[in-house]
Parts: C-alpha cells; sequence; structure tokens
C-alpha cells in the first residue's frame, strides 16, 4: 500500500507539545467530580453556618438529627448545580474564553441553580416523613453566596492555570486558516500573539481542495475561513469529506454573509469576532430540553428492551454467518459523517451497489424508483432484496433493526426524533435545497416514519423533513414517538 503523501510547504508544522488524547476527559472528569464535592461541601457549611449544630451524628456513622430534614435535598443538589454547569458549558476545556464572560456564565449556573434547589426542595419538603417541617430560607441564601464565592474562585483559578499552560505552547488547538487576504494575516497574527486565547495556527490555505488531507496529516480541529469567495456548496462537500472523527469545528468572518447559514453563533477570539458554523436550528433552552428528553427516551428504552436485544443478536447470529451488529457510515447533522449501529439483516458480503442504483433513482424522481406498485408505492428500497436474511426482514418489518441506534443518540450522534440519517452516496446526489434536512441531528424515528415512511417519495420525505425542522417542539417529539409504535405494528419498516 503506497504511503500518504506528506505535505512539504514550509508554512505548515506540527505541534510539538500536543497532549495524550486522554489527558482532556481526564481532566474535565476530575474537574466534574470537584465540582461535585465542592456542590456538598458549599450545601453542608451553608447549613452548619446558619443553624450551629453537627452534621453528623456523634454516636454512630449517620446524620444528626437535625440535618436529617436536609440530607434529602443533596440527592437533587448536587445534580442540579453540575447540571447548571453542564448547561454552562463550563466543562469545555479548549477555545478562546475571558474571565469576565466566565465569571457571567458561572453567576448563572450557581443562581439559576440556586432557585431550582430552592423550588424543589419546597416542593420535596423531605419527603412525607417531614412533610410538617420548615426549612431554613437562609441555609439556602447561605449555600448561594457560598457557591457563588466557591465555585468562582474555584474556575477562574483554574482558568489562569490553564492559561499558564497555553503560554507554554501546551492545551491549544490545532488551527488552519483558509485564505491569502488582509483578513487571513490579521487572524494569524492576533492567534500567535496570543497563545492564551488557545489556538495554534498550523498554516494558511488559499482554498478548500487540500483541506481534508491537511485535516489529516497535522490533527487540525478547528478552521477559520476568511476568503469571501469560497461558496457554501464547496464548504460542504469539504465538511463531507472529513473523517467522523476529527470533530473539526468551522468559523468563518462576519463580513462572508455569503457563506452564513441559518445557524450561527457569534463569538470573540481576543479581538476577532468570528461566527461558529453550523449550530442546531434551536435556542440553547430547546437544545437542552431536546438533548435531556433524548437521554431520559434512550436510557429506558435500551433498559426496558435489553431482553429484545438478547433474542435478537441470536436470532441474528444462528440465522447466517457474520458479526450481530451492522455499522455503516451516516451522514450527521451539518455533513459529518458517524458510524450508525443496526442488527445486521443482510449477509455480511452484501453488495451496497443495488440500494446505491436504487436511491440514486429515488432522488431522480425515476418512475423505477418504486420498488412497489401503484397501490402501494415503496421508494428508497431494493425490490425483492437478494441480500436480506430471513431474520432480517422480519428485524426490518419490525424496525426492531434500528434498536442499536439508541446507542448513537447517547453519544450524541443522533436524536431519538429527528430526520432519516443518509447514507453519504445518497448525500452526494443531493441538490443544496436538500442539505436542509441536515439542518438537525438525525433521528431514530421521525415525522417522515409516522408519515407513510418508503411509500413516500424522495422530494415528499425532504418537505417532510423541512416542516420538523421549521416547527420543532417537544409536544411535537412526544407525538411522534406516541404514533411510531403503531406504524411498528403496521410492518412500516419493510415497505
Amino acid at each position: 500500500m503506497r504511503a500518504r503523501k506528506k505535505t512539504e510547504n514550509p508554512e505548515f508544522r506540527h505541534s510539538l507539545r500536543r497532549v495524550p488524547e486522554w489527558i482532556l476527559p481526564t481532566a474535565r472528569a476530575a474537574i466534574f467530580a470537584a465540582d461535585g464535592a465542592l456542590a456538598l461541601a458549599c450545601f453542608l457549611l451553608a447549613f452548619y453556618l446558619r443553624e450551629g449544630r453537627p452534621i453528623l451524628s456523634p454516636t454512630a456513622w449517620a446524620w444528626s438529627k437535625d440535618f436529617v430534614p436536609y440530607a434529602g435535598i443533596l440527592f437533587f443538589a448536587v445534580p442540579i448545580r453540575l447540571a447548571m454547569m453542564i448547561y454552562e458549558r463550563m466543562y469545555r476545556l479548549q477555545g478562546a474564553f475571558s474571565y469576565t464572560q466566565e465569571a457571567f456564565r458561572i453567576f448563572k449556573a450557581v443562581g439559576v441553580g440556586s432557585l431550582l434547589i430552592v423550588a424543589v426542595a419546597f416542593l420535596f419538603r423531605g419527603g412525607f416523613a417531614f412533610r410538617e417541617f420548615s426549612y431554613s430560607r437562609a441555609v439556602f441564601f447561605a449555600d448561594f453566596g457560598l457557591a457563588l464565592v466557591f465555585f468562582m474562585a474555584f474556575r477562574l483559578g483554574l482558568r489562569y492555570v490553564q492559561t499558564l499552560f497555553r503560554r507554554r505552547g501546551i492545551n491549544l488547538i490545532p488551527t488552519l486558516v483558509v485564505g491569502k487576504n488582509a483578513e487571513a494575516e490579521q487572524t494569524v497574527n492576533e492567534l500567535n500573539a496570543a497563545p492564551e486565547l488557545g489556538y495554534e495556527v498550523v498554516g494558511k490555505i488559499d482554498g478548500l481542495k487540500d483541506l481534508p488531507a491537511l485535516v489529516r496529516e497535522f490533527a487540525i480541529q478547528e478552521v477559520i475561513i476568511t476568503d469571501d469567495r469560497i461558496s457554501s456548496d464547496r464548504l460542504f462537500e469539504a465538511m463531507m469529506q472529513i473523517d467522523r472523527r476529527k470533530r473539526v469545528e468551522f468559523r468563518f468572518a462576519p463580513s462572508l454573509f455569503n457563506l452564513m447559514p441559518q445557524k450561527t453563533e457569534v463569538e470573540q477570539i481576543g479581538v476577532l469576532p468570528v461566527v461558529t458554523l453550523f449550530q442546531e436550528p434551536l435556542t440553547d433552552v430547546e437544545r437542552f430540553v431536546k438533548r435531556a428528553f433524548d437521554l431520559l427516551i434512550a436510557a429506558a428504552a435500551i433498559i426496558v428492551s435489553l431482553p429484545v436485544w438478547l433474542v435478537a443478536a441470536l436470532l441474528v447470529k444462528l440465522d447466517s454467518r457474520g458479526p450481530v451488529f451492522f455499522r455503516q457510515e451516516r451522514v450527521g447533522m451539518d455533513g459529518r459523517i458517524f458510524l450508525c449501529y443496526k442488527f445486521r439483516t443482510m449477509r455480511a458480503d452484501a453488495d451496497e451497489s443495488l440500494h446505491r442504483e436504487a436511491y440514486r433513482k429515488n432522488i431522480e424522481g425515476d418512475s423505477e424508483a418504486n420498488a412497489g406498485d401503484a397501490e402501494k408505492p415503496v421508494f428508497g428500497k431494493v425490490k425483492n432484496d437478494p441480500r436480506v436474511t430471513r431474520i432480517g426482514a422480519f428485524l426490518r418489518r419490525t424496525s426492531l433493526d434500528e434498536l442499536p441506534q439508541f446507542l448513537n443518540v447517547l453519544r450524541g450522534e443522533m436524536s431519538v426524533v429527528g430526520a432519516r440519517p443518509p447514507i453519504p452516496y445518497e448525500v452526494e446526489e443531493y441538490d443544496p435545497k436538500h442539505r436542509r434536512r441536515l439542518d438537525m441531528k438525525p433521528g431514530i424515528t421521525g415525522l417522515w416514519q409516522v408519515s407513510g415512511r418508503n411509500r413516500l417519495s424522495f422530494e415528499e420525505m425532504v418537505r417532510i423533513d423541512l416542516y420538523y425542522i421549521e416547527n420543532w417542539s417537544l409536544w411535537l417529539d412526544l407525538k411522534i414517538i406516541l404514533l411510531t409504535l403503531p406504524a411498528m405494528l403496521r410492518g412500516d419498516g419493510a415497505r
């Protein structure tokens, strides 16, 4: 096998102080644990300062009689503090930050967290055992004050330490600047002059032609585009060619309005205002609610359906040779590639060219794309597909083959409800208008599924997906989930 040609351009350089990949996840886990301990300590200290009574029993390993009514609050007070830290993205250790913005986010996390703790505490009332107990409001005020002071000191101290590391070339994001104009020079100079911002400019390129190769070779994690000659179609194609595991972030100068999609987030890197591309078309609150809803449903579904997993895995293994699970590259939100998990329903040596041709005809609106008949049309499927096994046909008919996709939901690559996740060769046939269906995470089920699934033509599916994206609500997700079970019982998955 011929080795990949290395870039010899002297303007490009490899990072000399790249830390192992396990460092950042370990640091986040340690900070998360420290935040939990800090939240616990603040509440205990608030009780002690206000009441002046012991927290632990002097005669046994247990809470004191005075603290017992408050002990139940800890089971939701600490998780609330941590949840608000996650919501405010306080565990993001890469990229630019400012102490002022950091302090404001800490204040929001602690303030909203305290309000939630008070609300839940007075609804909870220590359970039925302490319904008549009156909590001291001063304890909660003291908890807020202590949490604000200690979290502020801890977090800003962490940022100061992080700055010291960055000035030594550690914890920097390998960054590529696209453009040869004055804006590109300004961007490079600003980032090189202020390493505490967290960026290491690996090099500059004039266009996107070599972008995928450079991302692989130099482990690029961020691309800043300053060239207004680049079309949105070319940018999308470049993103499609980048390895799904790279998780590259794209930003561009806000003057490039011709590239600006519907979903953007304006940030500042030092003195440079930049726009982060490809954020979900939801507000921060909506994104948090949908993600929390996804995690809750996915975790519950996996637990409840675990016996079905075991039976399905056994049947797949007994029915034909090959692995139990089928892993396939799919296109996620904004063209990011990920591995989608399903129970294997085809022979292990199945050729994908049959489906590729069938879906090409489906996108083009060819009359031959209908694998059914005039009364019961079936689009996007191979007629009498010889690759499907006997158990595979049953799993497809009942949609049970898609159960492993709940793992993709937990990983954040999919949502419980969304558009159908397309295969890369399908997206290659898309017109620009079709790409709008990639504006949100794909789903295990969706409006397309409960509205007819494969009975719909490609254009009808796109219109339904766009309607869902533009009209998303938690209630709409709930209705789609409730309608999915009847669709499974009708056997829509096999159509």
